[in-house]
């Protein structure tokens, strides 16, 4: 039997209602930036794979790397023992880091990233004898799919089912430049009358909402009010991490930095599947203690695996260097001159760019995962570019490698699917 014979008999997908789904697409390989399937297709992959393999797919520098790593140490606990590349990797990372970072815990994936956040922060409350169990979160956020993080999402497609078990959480809007006044009341109130623990939010995008964006002054604000009343912000970087707005990290353009951070996807430019929680120094210290049981009693089987701590490594080799920082420019300068051209065009609504995001809302309306939608997701597929629009938002995020020509493709889609759609 074929793969997608195989795939249909035994495999459950995320995201997917198999009963109206249409079949999976067979992927073979993947180099640069480009999927090539089973049937002889090719597609551009427009989102990275979302927002993974920012430097292109199997990158011989990222593979030399793990492949010499594997050959020393593939595996081992990460409680009672360390290991080189695990230090090698904070090293590196503390590097570019915001500046108050001082610690990093070891995770699998973006969602136990925060689950990890969520947790500690509770903790560093619990540890202080203080009762605070609510949390702050944006509308619309996404923070993934563990409880804590799913408690702190705010988009009930993905929540419904769970909201009696969620945690406690409080939902302001995203500050907008006409919105300040209103977002600072409402996180007033928010504040007088409830015990808040963290405040979790994705700064400056909410990938998950559609690439929506937000005010860097206004963030800068909730920060400094969540600092003033010991509140722990938690910057989810996940998706914004890893030059993807233009700096290393979003928050390094917001003034107030946060207590805590999470990184996934681009962290391992996608090759192998980890995460990081990393915090300042005060929160490490509300843990530092004789009693056993004010230790953060939480693991992953995973933790700080050598061959992934191996491809973060090369990964941040590559982000920090000319030639990556030239592809991010130029990338930002093609999404520029293709978003004013596309201003023009009067289906495409609320065009906006921030480092190599492009994004934009079509003049039709379309439910999140309705008919409509996957009829332009089959229509930018059959030719030959993966995008995977939310609704009717339309973003692309593509690989640092992805060539002129290749952006120039990818922009045409978008164009058609507006004469069509």
């Amino acid at each position: 039997m074929n793969t997608s014979h195989l795939d249909k008999k035994y495999i459950w997908h995320p995201l997917t209602q198999h009963k109206t789904s249409d079949e999976p697409i067979a992927i073979s390989s993947a180099k640069g930036a480009v999927l090539y399937g089973e049937d002889g297709k090719e597609y551009i992959d427009g989102i990275a794979s979302w927002y993974t393999a920012i430097f292109g797919h199997c990158h011989p520098y990222i593979l030399e790397k793990v492949s010499t790593q594997m050959q020393q140490l593939d595996q081992v606990v990460f409680t009672g023992f360390t290991h080189k590349p695990a230090t090698d990797l904070a090293e590196k990372l503390f590097k570019i880091l915001p500046k108050n970072q001082a610690k990093m815990f070891f995770n699998d994936n973006g969602s136990t990233a925060v689950e990890a956040a969520i947790k500690m922060a509770l903790q560093y409350h619990h540890n202080k004898h203080q009762k605070r169990n609510v949390l702050i979160a944006f509308e619309d956020g996404f923070h993934g799919d563990t409880f804590g993080a799913m408690s702190a999402s705010g988009l009930s497609v993905y929540n419904g089912p769970f909201e009696e078990h969620l945690l406690k959480v409080q939902r302001i809007p995203v500050p907008q430049q006409d919105n300040l006044e209103e977002v600072r009341a409402r996180l007033d109130a928010i504040i007088a009358n409830h015990d808040c623990a963290a405040f979790v939010y994705e700064p400056l995008v909410q990938g998950a909402a559609g690439m929506k964006m937000h005010s860097a002054a206004g963030l800068d604000a909730i920060l400094k009010k969540c600092r003033a009343h010991d509140i722990i912000t938690i910057a989810d970087e996940v998706m914004t991490g890893f030059g993807k707005t233009g700096t290393h990290f979003a928050s390094l353009q917001v003034e107030t930095l946060p207590d805590m951070m999470c990184l996934s996807k681009a962290l391992t430019a996608g090759l192998l599947p980890m995460s990081l929680t990393t915090c300042s120094q005060k929160i490490y210290d509300a843990f530092y203690d004789d009693e056993v049981h004010k230790g953060f009693m939480h693991s992953h089987t995973y933790s700080a695996n050598p061959l992934a701590c191996a491809a973060a490594q090369a990964s941040i080799d590559l982000l920090i260097s000319q030639e990556m920082e030239s592809n991010k420019q130029r990338i930002y300068e093609k999404h520029t001159a293709f978003a004013k051209a596309l201003s023009q065009n009067p289906k495409a609504l609320n065009i906006r760019v921030k480092g190599i995001i492009l994004a934009l809302e079509i003049d039709t309306a379309m439910e999140r995962y309705g008919e409509l939608r996957k009829q332009l997701y089959n229509f930018f597929m059959d030719r030959g570019v993966c995008l995977r629009p939310l609704g009717n938002t339309v973003y692309v995020l593509p690989p640092l490698v992805t060539t002129n020509a290749q952006l120039d493709i990818t922009y045409q889609v978008i164009e058609e699917a507006l004469s069509v759609f």
